[in-house]
């Protein structure tokens, strides 16, 4: 049975719409908990595939909180053993910085729903199937595009929002994986968030209201365009 380890930060940031396309295709889904686990006894290269998700604390915030360090370890180690990788939002960020790029605050939040604007790249890549499809924006830093890594989407607040890094590494800023029938525990769960950024919970709780089927079905088309290219065993290292 192939197997994948997702990383999750709060327990309701989970694998979402994912999920099921996960199970269909036969994976074994093992969460492992930031907060809780030890992330260190993990390896690189132990599951078919690596999720790391979103979460409220930055790529760059080892001093704070010391899960980071593994974290980065962690992905560093399944970079360089070739095997499917993604990640979301704050998994997004932390592939990013391991590939050298850099993570910095945009000095402002990103929240509530908003298509992507697809780079020529991202138009050729499994993100087409979004095809101006509101997705969930839920961030306040934001990386640079690593060397080798192409880039395949923005929006007018956020220049980078997505990058594949080969076919087996795909980054992705905004929150595809999430679920607007589970919108209400983001909205408890970042309640305070909502309050400081000046955001109405009424105005997402509305939006997600609007893309109940629309959302999942964009985004089950991009997994399933995911999963099915990416590479079987280890792949090299991109040019």
């Amino acid at each position: 049975m192939k197997t994948v380890i997702a990383i999750r930060h709060v327990h309701f940031e989970d694998l979402g719409t994912l999920e099921p396309v996960l199970l269909s295709r036969g994976y074994a889904i093992r969460y492992v908990d930031a907060a809780r686990d030890d992330l260190s006894l993990l390896e690189g290269e132990a599951s078919d595939l690596l999720v790391l998700l979103g979460g409220p604390i930055g790529a760059f915030d080892e001093l704070l909180y010391p899960c980071i360090s593994q974290e980065l370890a962690l992905v560093r180690a399944r970079l360089t053993s070739g095997r499917p990788l993604l990640g979301i939002c704050l998994g997004a960020q932390l592939i990013a910085r391991a590939l050298g790029a850099d993570v910095v605050s945009m000095g402002a939040k990103e929240i509530g729903f908003a298509p992507l604007s697809l780079t020529s790249e991202g138009e050729n890549s499994p993100l087409a199937a979004l095809a101006g499809v509101p997705v969930l924006h839920w961030h306040g830093d934001r990386f640079d595009i690593p060397a080798g890594a192409v880039r395949l989407a923005e929006t007018g607040t956020c220049a980078n929002q997505a990058f594949a890094w080969g076919s087996n590494v795909l980054a992705l800023q905004c929150h595809l994986e999430a679920d607007p029938r589970r919108l209400e525990s983001w909205l408890l769960g970042h309640a305070c968030e909502l309050a400081q950024a000046g955001v109405d919970p009424r105005r997402l709780r509305a939006d997600a209201q609007a893309l109940l089927t629309r959302l999942p079905q964009a985004a089950t088309a991009v997994f399933r365009r995911w999963l099915d290219g990416i590479a079987t065993g280890p792949e090299r290292e991109p040019s």
